[in-house]
């Protein structure tokens, strides 16, 4: 399962109503792609279900994640965060067993790369 705070639920729903996009339709696909010091890198994108995507609802929204990405992210907490360097969608992913020290890459037990964004 993955789950969005309030407050990030609220700067989507911000977003997509910037887009004239319909929250009934479009959601926020969770990715993942090899990249960056520790192997993995989170991909957040404005999309619409595709074959073979589990969906989950959260605050009034659809999360969007590609079958074969979800050992990566399954438990993932999605939030937005604002502060004096900037802000930004952060991921809460009890999966994740090192990190980079600047926080945008990670890695995971399983080491098999998911692609599906």
């Amino acid at each position: 399962m993955v789950t969005i705070t309030e407050r990030g639920a609220a700067k989507v729903k911000e977003f997509l109503a910037n887009q004239n996009a319909d929250p009934a339709i479009a959601g926020l696909r969770l990715g993942v792609r090899g990249g960056g010091c520790s192997g993995y890198q989170y991909q957040l994108a404005f999309d619409a279900r595709r074959e073979g995507d589990v969906v989950f609802e959260s605050h009034g929204l659809k999360l969007l994640v590609a079958e074969e990405c979800l050992r990566f992210v399954d438990g993932s907490v999605i939030d937005y965060e604002e502060g004096l360097i900037g802000a930004g969608f952060k991921v809460d992913n009890p999966n994740v067993v090192a990190a980079c020290g600047c926080g945008s890459s990670f890695r995971v037990r399983e080491e098999e790369e998911c692609s599906a964004l």
